[in-house]
C-alpha cells in the first residue's frame, strides 16, 4: 500500500466522553429538579442520536452556523430526555449540557492514542479527523493535547456534509492534497466511516473497541487498539 495520509474519527476512535453519558445527564438534570434514571437517558440518548438527521447544515453561513447546531443538538437531547424535557427547566438544563460537552474536562483520550500518532506522524504520514461533530470539536482536540499531532481537523457542520457522504471525506483530502488511494481511514462506525471511507475511494479500518463485533466488508480489517494501525497500515497488500 502506497499511503501518504491517514484520517480519522474522533469520538469512540481517539477519544470518549470521560463518563457515561447517562449518568451525566442524570446529574445535571438533578440540578434542575428533573427526575432522570441514568439508565433511561443513556439508551435515549443512543436512540435520538441513531434516529437523528445528518449533523450537516448545507447552504448556512457562518453567522447562522452555531445556533443550528444547538438546535439539532437541542433535539437529540430532548428525546433522549423523553417526557422530562416537558419540565420548563429542560432549555436551562440543555444550555449546560452544551457548554459541558464542549470543554476538554468532559472527554478522555484513548490511553495508546498520542503515542499511535506520533508514530504515524513519524513515519511521514499526514493525519486528519474527519468526524460527525460540530465546532466545538477543534478546541475539544486541543484541550486535549492531540491538536498539536493533526495536520487537520474536519467536522460535519464545517463540511456541510456528515460521514457517510463521501463528500466530507474529498473535502479532507483536498485540503490535504493527496489522493483517495493513498489515503486510510480508521474509525469505529461500520457505515458513517467504513462504508463512507469506501465510498469515497479510500482504504477503511475498523476500529472495535468493543465486544459488538459487526460484520464488516471483505478485506476490510479490524482492530481493538490504534496502536495496532501503524503495522497494518505498512503491512498491508
Amino acid at each position: 500500500m502506497h499511503l501518504e495520509a491517514v484520517t480519522l474519527d474522533a469520538v469512540g476512535t481517539l477519544i470518549e466522553v470521560a463518563e457515561p453519558i447517562g449518568q451525566t445527564y442524570a446529574r445535571r438534570a438533578a440540578r434542575h429538579g428533573i427526575a432522570l434514571a441514568p439508565a433511561e437517558a443513556e439508551r435515549g440518548f443512543g436512540e435520538a442520536l441513531a434516529a437523528a438527521p445528518p449533523l450537516a447544515f448545507p447552504g448556512v453561513g457562518a453567522a447562522r452556523l452555531v445556533e443550528r447546531e444547538r438546535a439539532w443538538w437541542s433535539a437529540v437531547v430532548r428525546r433522549a430526555f423523553g417526557p422530562a424535557a416537558e419540565r420548563a427547566s429542560f432549555d436551562q438544563c440543555f444550555a449546560e449540557l452544551f457548554v459541558h460537552y464542549g470543554c476538554p474536562e468532559a472527554w478522555r483520550v484513548f490511553s495508546e492514542v498520542p503515542e499511535a500518532l506520533r508514530l504515524l506522524r513519524a513515519r511521514g504520514l499526514k493525519l486528519a479527523v474527519v468526524s460527525n461533530f460540530d465546532g466545538r470539536l477543534p478546541p475539544v482536540l486541543a484541550g486535549l493535547g492531540l491538536r498539536p499531532l493533526l495536520d487537520l481537523v474536519v467536522h460535519s457542520t464545517a463540511a456541510a456534509a456528515a460521514k457517510p457522504d463521501p463528500a466530507i471525506f474529498r473535502g479532507a483530502l483536498s485540503a490535504l492534497g493527496v489522493a483517495p488511494s493513498a489515503t486510510l481511514h480508521a474509525g469505529d462506525g461500520p457505515v458513517a466511516d467504513i462504508e463512507g471511507a469506501r465510498r469515497a475511494g479510500l482504504r477503511a479500518v475498523l476500529v472495535d473497541r468493543g465486544d459488538q463485533r459487526p460484520p464488516l466488508p471483505p478485506g476490510v480489517p479490524r482492530i481493538a487498539l490504534l496502536s495496532e494501525l501503524s503495522t497494518l497500515a505498512f503491512t498491508a497488500p
